[in-house]
């Protein structure tokens, strides 16, 4: 099982860029599904979720900036960045949080599933 990230790149600062992820249509339908990112050396942050319901969070960092979505038909989440500052550079990664419920309603909890990390640098 494995999610495939990309549209990351080299932009300045105020420019705009769109992440995209397919995720495994098992996943896709029963887990919330996310942006993180990370530098090296530090932990891995939280950016944006949405979970099965269409409903969204954001880091207090890109609120306003960000936007997450999904297309079902297509079994893939996005991420519209735009304002970029400089320190929006990260290695992005998707993920397929552990925590679902299966067949019978009951929360379960699985493995957490990353795609590949995609490199966004923002010059100033």
């Amino acid at each position: 099982v494995q999610l495939q990230a990309s549209g990351g790149g080299l932009v300045q600062a105020g420019g705009s860029l769109r992440l995209s992820c397919a995720v495994p249509g098992s996943l896709f339908s029963t887990r919330t599904l996310g942006w993180y990112r990370q530098d090296p050396g530090k932990r891995r942050d939280v950016v944006a979720t949405i979970g099965s319901d269409g409903s969204t969070d954001y880091a207090a960092s890109v609120k306003g900036r960000f936007t997450i979505s999904r297309d079902n038909a297509k079994n893939t989440i996005y991420l519209q960045m735009n304002s970029l500052k400089p320190e929006d550079t990260a290695t992005y990664y998707c993920n397929a949080d552990r925590v679902y419920r299966n067949e019978f309603g009951e929360v379960v909890y699985g493995p957490n599933y990353w795609g590949q990390g995609t490199q966004v640098t923002v010059s100033s």
